[in-house]
């Protein structure tokens, strides 16, 4: 086996794609050694056979894992897999599975663009036999997969992000303001010192009905109150809240608050078809943050689409597979069918 990707066997799986509803999988642990030990799992249809739609590759957000995109009781992977689309996704450097592989910490966002990005299109690349991928990204994940689609456009067959803004923090003073203070130590010489995520964390799980009501003034929140089922937000608050550092928050706010040396401007001349999601009840990644990105895109084919959901449940809450699931299902079906 190459150097590119270390597979571990196959595995066949039973799991949920939404409470209730299963299907049988492939499952399958990567190694991307030459990126340090990246890690990334790929799951498909158990028995699947022939080219099928170009591999999706999906890339989770800042603090997070790959659990963003998948728990026990709801998975947008096992969805988009239980469609046919063979499914990698990826634990950036740091995070998840990554980090327990020793895989260390990015200080700023350049490694993910310049090495993850690349190591995970590579080893795609070397398991299927596509030299192109459909790059889909939450949050932080989006805005990566913005730079990293300017850096090779020539691999990216269509570009989906979800809740991921423009411009971080604009039309959220708060955040904005949470932002720069963060920021100020990222630039201290201390880009690896690591955001306080578990402890956000721990506060969020004992505290998770006083945070999940409506009427309690919470601006920063990563979810909409009620898009999760209480079982559900536990879950998602135990496994998708991971890691992060000061480091990347600092470049993300300098980039954001100066438009002429953007991180991703690049990708504004890319002609790729495009899916740009945002949610109205979403505290972190306003409409109006992340709507730029569609604006400013060349891209001849490009979908600005909206849906009354918060931050985190947009992927996996309640109303996630009635809203987003079969509008992602239809756009991909249409610009990935072999």
């Amino acid at each position: 086996m190459s150097r590119r990707v270390i597979s571990d066997e196959p595995v066949e799986v039973t799991e949920v794609v939404d409470r209730g509803r299963t299907a049988r999988f492939e499952e399958t642990a990567l190694t991307l050694p030459d990126a340090g030990s990246l890690a990334m799992v790929r799951k498909r249809l158990a028995g699947a056979q022939g080219p099928g739609p170009t591999p999706l590759l999906l890339v989770h957000g800042f603090g997070q894992n790959l659990h963003a995109w998948h728990l026990s009781q709801r998975s947008l992977v096992n969805h988009l897999a239980a469609e046919g689309h063979d499914v990698f996704s990826l634990d950036l450097r740091g995070h998840g599975r990554s980090r327990a592989q020793g895989a260390r910490p990015a200080a700023a966002l350049h490694p993910y663009v310049d090495e993850d990005f690349p190591a995970a299109m590579d080893a795609i690349a070397e398991l299927t036999g596509r030299p192109r991928v459909v790059l889909a990204g939450h949050s932080l994940g989006g805005m990566l997969a913005y730079a990293a689609t300017a850096r090779s456009p020539e691999r990216v067959q269509a570009l989906v992000t979800l809740a991921a803004p423009y411009f971080w923090g604009r039309g959220a003073t708060l955040v904005h303001a949470l932002s720069r203070g963060a920021a100020l130590i990222g630039r201290g010489g201390r880009g690896e010192t690591a955001f306080p995520m578990g402890a956000v964390r721990s506060l969020l799980r004992a505290t998770q009905p006083l945070w999940d009501t409506g009427w309690l003034p919470m601006p920063i929140r990563a979810w909409h109150p009620g898009g999760f089922e209480p079982d559900v937000l536990a879950e998602y608050l135990a496994r998708s809240f991971d890691r992060a550092s000061f480091g990347e928050l600092a470049h993300l706010t300098d980039s954001s608050d100066d438009d002429s040396d953007h991180f991703a401007r690049d990708f504004e001349g890319c002609d790729v078809p495009l899916l740009v999601v945002a949610g109205t009840n979403d505290h972190l990644a306003r409409p109006d943050a992340v709507r730029p990105a569609f604006e400013r895109s060349s891209s001849r084919d490009r979908t600005f689409v909206t849906f009354p959901s918060g931050h985190g449940d947009l992927l996996l809450g309640r109303k996630a597979p009635h809203l987003l699931w079969p509008t992602l299902t239809r756009w991909l079906h249409r610009r990935t069918s072999p």
